[in-house]
Parts: C-alpha cells; structure tokens; sequence
C-alpha cells in the first residue's frame, strides 16, 4: 500500500510565507500606468484611490516599486502632434515627481538607478521608477532622450498601438493609415534611438513592437532589452505576446521578460475582446485598453454591473493562469530572463492579483509551484534590477550616463 501524501500547506499557511518573504527582497512591478492628473489633490496616490496603484494598496501587497508610465497616444505624425505627445511626457513626469518630492516624500523615494531602489527599499519606504510608453513621445527629436532620461526615465517602449518614426507596431492602427509594416522592423531613425538610449542608460523595451522590430531591436543594441509587460505567444496567440524565437533571442541578449498579468494576453477570448471594446465606447473609455481606464462616476455602477456580467460569460485569468506563462518562460529560456509586470490600470489586473494589495497571491502560487526564494527574488525585481544596471554600466563605460 502507497504512503498516504502528505498534506500541503493550506492558503493561509502559503500568503504568510509569501508575505514573510516579500519582506526579506525587492518586488518590483515593470508597468503601471497613470492619468494626466496623476500627483494631484485629484489623483494623489498617498492616498487610497478608486484605482489598482497607490500607496497603501502597496504597503498591504508588499510591492516594493512601481514603474510609472509616461503613456503617450500615437496619432498623425505632424509637428504639432509631436508637440502635444511632448507636453503630454512633460505633464506626467513632473506628476510623479510631485508625488515622490512633494506629496509624500516620506512614503515613496524617486528611483533614478538600480542603486536608489536599494537604498529607498532599505530605508522602509516606496520606490517609484519611471518608464515610457510610446517612442512618439520623442517624434523625432533625438535630443529628447537625454531630457527625459535627466527626469528619470529609465526605459522606453519603442512604440505602442501603431507605427511610428521609431518602429513597427504589433497592433498596427488601420484607421491611422498604417500597414502590415512599414519600416520592416525599425527605421534608420529608431536605429539612432537604439543607440542614443543605449549611451543614456536607457533599457530599450521591445513590448507592442512588431516580431521583425524586436529581433532588429535586439541585435543591435549593446545592452540587455527587456520587454516591460508582455506574455507568451505559445500559450496566447495575440500580436502582443511574444513568441519562443524572441524569446530566445532576447535570453541570448542577456535581456528579460516581464510576463504580464493582462487577461487578454494570457488568454485569448475574441468575442470578450469585442464586448469590452463595444462596452468602453458606450461608457466613452478612449485610454488605454482591456479593462483599464473607467467611466465618470456617476455611470461607475452601471459600468461596474456590465463589466461583471461580461466576466461571468467569459471568466478572467487568473494568478494560476498568469504563471503558467511565466512557467512556460521560465522552461524555455531559464529563470534568469524573466520577470513580473502588472499593467495595472492600463487594462492589468487578473483574478487574484487585480490590484497591488493581492501581490502577495503571485508569490504565494510560486511558492505552491516549488520555486525557491532565491529564485522567486530574482522574479520580482533581481532580474531586472541586473539587466538595468547593466545598462547603466555600459553607459558609464562610453562616458555618457546623464546625472540625474
């Protein structure tokens, strides 16, 4: 006769080792995106928000750091487009640091290098990291990447919802007048980006590009890309997710990916896709996409009812769903080359883990999973905080990091 198996650790056993051990690393989420208003007495993030990130939803989570988002639309190329996406940039910058400088300065700290994560985590406070989103933010003025970069941007998507000077897009906009592909990977323009985020310290992230400008993006840059929130194409088919060969392409850079828990990317449901699309216009939602962005607050119920009714038809991913991917990443390339990223409210958020107060159910089901703390560290944050020092290191090399 078999031993009978032994019992495992029951839920409330495995959230307090979580918990116990997110208070002995760094858990950092790559993405996470803001309004226009974001540092404001409107939308202070000191405060509990009607929304997935804010201070004390990470403090109950264990979320060390935060990737806020400078999120700019892609639109017409035309000078005073580039204009608008610049102020755009400028007005999200300067609301993340006055959250950090002036807001709360005694709860969150402004991270402008691996180093300043350490020290902020190690003296009880919050970090907040910057990331841009959209290379449209630059048009196509080179000059600033060094102007952002001085106000703490530590990484760039090269593009987003459709192509731009820089770079093919994933998700090409139709009605913008895009095609299949118009630079074939990057432009000769967004080979000059590559290289200037490369003197600057700047990570280069490869996430909505298309397949062909990720390879192009990986070879040619002399540090480590990452891809800041995307999931695996093996297991999702969506444009959006990325497939074994950047996969290891991007392990072969030495670079990593942030697999992201975004219901659509972990699994791909089109006619949920659809009815979220048709719900967001009835509510007029334009920002972001999925789930993300939500209605004035007089309709927030009647939004609120139709999007449950939408989930019951079509049930939302769940932490269990979400590492598979990052299982699946982990079997493929090796658990060095991969991290965890939310995009939290920009369209984020799973069952389980659908606002930074439940992070600590990711860790949780990678402990369930077998993984070790060693390797679950280098899952939230040491991962990336390497790839990004290494960054910081080969443009020191060339003379050319910007004080910050």
């Amino acid at each position: 006769m078999a031993e009978p198996m032994e019992e495992g650790p029951t839920e409330g056993e495995l959230l307090a080792r979580a918990r116990d051990l997110q208070g002995r690393i760094i858990t950092i989420d790559s993405h996470d995106d803001i309004p226009f208003d974001f540092g404001t007495d409107e939308v202070d993030p000191c405060q509990r928000l009607e929304r997935q990130v804010d201070i004390p939803k990470m403090r109950e989570g264990g979320l060390d750091v935060a990737f806020f988002i400078v999120y700019v639309d892609q639109t017409e190329r035309t000078p005073e487009a580039y204009e608008r996406a610049r102020e755009q940039a400028l007005t999200k910058f300067q609301g993340i640091h006055r959250a950090a400088e002036e807001l709360c300065p005694d709860q969150i700290g402004l991270a402008f290098n691996p180093e300043d994560v350490e020290r902020i985590v190690g003296e009880g406070k919050l970090a907040a990291a910057i990331g841009i989103e959209n290379g449209f933010a630059i048009g196509r003025d080179l000059s600033l990447l060094e102007l952002y970069s001085a106000l703490g941007a530590n990484y760039m998507t090269l593009a987003h919802g459709g192509h731009n000077d820089i770079a093919d897009s994933a998700t090409p906009e139709q009605e913008l007048g895009d095609t299949a592909s118009e630079h074939g990977g990057l432009s000769p323009f967004g080979e000059e980006v590559v290289a200037e985020m490369n003197r600057l310290g700047m990570m280069v992230d490869i996430s909505h590009i298309s397949k062909a400008a990720a390879l192009h993006a990986i070879r040619i840059s002399r540090a480590p890309v990452i891809a800041s929130h995307s999931s695996i194409r093996m297991l999702a088919d969506h444009p959006r997710n990325i497939d074994d060969e950047t996969l290891h392409a991007l392990a072969d850079n030495g670079g990593v990916v942030q697999v992201v828990a975004f219901d659509g990317y972990l699994k791909v449901q089109p006619e949920k896709v659809e009815a979220l699309r048709v719900l967001r216009s009835e509510f007029g939602i334009e920002e972001g996409g999925g789930r993300g962005g939500a209605p004035p607050d007089s309709l927030r119920s009647a939004y609120e009812e139709r999007l449950a009714e939408i989930d019951q038809r079509w049930p939302r991913s769940t932490v269990r769903d979400f590492v598979d991917h990052i299982e699946y990443a982990v079997d493929i390339v090796g658990i060095e080359h991969v991290g965890i990223s939310s995009d939290f409210d920009g369209g984020g958020g799973i069952d389980g883990w659908d606002d930074a107060s439940e992070t600590a159910n990711v860790t949780a089901e990678l402990i369930r999973r077998g993984y070790s703390d060693d390797q679950i560290a280098q899952l939230w944050g040491g991962n990336l905080l390497r790839v990004w020092s290494e960054a910081e290191q080969i443009a020191l090399g060339e003379g050319a990091a910007t004080e910050r």
